[in-house]
């Protein structure tokens, strides 16, 4: 079987390495994904899978039903793109001038194709029911594309049983693969914070209370909740990105606004939050005579594998790649994924697979989110293989007798 699976994977590999261009080529902001979603359609109807489009703004879910009755799988990739101009200098490079597939959702859109146009191949092997989910707006943080299609039914008809995920990793090399139980990544919220004094001329400062010395200190007191109120067993972090405040060099600005980003791993340090931060912006606002409030905004949950499903993926990667080149993740990262929506709603197991062209040193190589980078295209085939073999793991090893 799993030489079966690995012929049909190379069979399709031009394919997905085709589409994977096309959408690439043609990246589309979150929300805006209307022709990525209609190539998918188009793939999935030609290979002769069940297609419901439209879920959820642009979502796109395929249903391939088996050979023998038995659990239906879910499988899931994110199709938008990032407002960035890429530089990568490749034949394929975006065509749309300040969007980009900087994140890998070109890859992960056209690795799921890849994985649908298998099982299709061998459905009649196959025992139980595979779910296609392939999301907008993973992201349009704060509210993402997860929940609306988990709204309108993404999940159900039939009822998922189990649902898996991945994302290219590029601290990782091709041809290596890892994940771990319980929090794989990090709630992802934001706060906005409009700190107030009272104006007055800059070479009369006790005349007024100034708004950005007190926005000063806010910022600096912030950092004490991550070193003093938070386990140095646990993971937080607190980062103020923006600061506007001032319209002339020698005024004291009555307001300063800053905007930041909270995240953190522990549902239970994260519900802490809120008020810690409101207390320490008011405190020092107020003790320096001026006044701070604040919005918090919830973002993506943390993404949360369940363990058991966890031994499943690692059973199944093995077997993709061998032993060695399966990592158990140490530590979560804090970056957000609204995959995490999807986890609280049925067991998951997000996996993060290499995507670093061998020979090349992690530091070299560019993040995600950076305007050059840009996945091995060699990681393609790998994450084909790897979402049909978590799918058929599950299905009981998937098999029809």
């Amino acid at each position: 079987m799993d030489t079966m699976i690995r012929n049909l994977v190379k069979r399709h590999r031009e394919s997905v390495s085709e589409i994977r261009r096309r959408i690439h080529r043609r990246p589309e902001l979150s929300n805006e994904e209307e022709e990525t979603a209609a190539l998918v359609k188009s793939v999935l109807e030609e290979a002769g899978i069940e297609v419901r489009s439209g879920v959820g703004g642009h979502g796109v879910v395929g249903l391939l039903r088996g050979g023998a009755d038995g659990p239906c799988v879910a499988l899931r990739a994110d199709m938008d793109a990032l407002p960035m101009s890429e530089r990568t200098g490749v034949p394929w490079a975006s065509e749309r001038e300040g969007v980009m597939h900087a994140c890998g959702h070109d890859a992960h859109t056209a690795m799921l194709l890849g994985a649908a146009l298998v099982l299709s191949d061998m459905r009649d092997q196959v025992a139980g029911k595979v779910k296609f989910i392939f999301q907008p707006a993973e992201e349009a943080n704060p509210i993402g594309g997860a929940p609306g299609m988990i709204q309108q039914g993404a999940l159900k008809d039939p009822d998922v049983d189990a649902m898996f995920g991945l994302h290219v990793w590029p601290s990782l090399e091709s041809g290596v693969a890892g994940t771990r139980p319980g929090p794989l990544m990090g709630a992802s919220d934001r706060i906005f914070l409009t700190v107030r004094g009272r104006g007055a001329h800059g070479s009369e400062p006790e005349n007024g209370i100034d708004a950005i010395v007190i926005a000063a200190q806010v910022i600096t007191a912030l950092q004490t909740i991550v070193s003093r109120s938070v386990s140095p067993l646990d993971a937080a972090v607190i980062t103020i990105g923006v600061i506007r405040g001032g319209d002339r060099y020698n005024v004291l600005p009555e307001e300063v606004v800053l905007e930041g980003t909270v995240r953190t791993t522990s549902p239970a340090t994260r519900d802490r939050m809120p008020e810690r931060i409101g207390a320490i912006c008011r405190g020092v606002a107020q003790g320096m005579g001026g006044d701070c409030e604040m919005e918090y905004v919830k973002g993506y949950p943390p993404l949360v594998n369940d363990s058991e499903l966890v031994k499943t993926a690692f059973s199944a990667l093995k077997k993709v790649l061998g032993d060695d080149r399966v990592l158990s993740i140490e530590k979560p990262a804090l970056g957000g994924e609204d995959f995490s929506f999807f986890s609280r709603e049925v067991p998951s197991a997000f996996i993060w697979l290499g995507c670093r062209p061998a020979g090349v040193e992690a530091e070299d190589f560019p993040p995600l989110h950076n305007n050059r980078f840009l996945p091995d295209e060699n990681a393609l085939p790998i994450g084909v293989e790897t979402m049909v073999s978590c799918a058929l793991e599950f299905l009981g090893g998937g098999r029809v007798p």
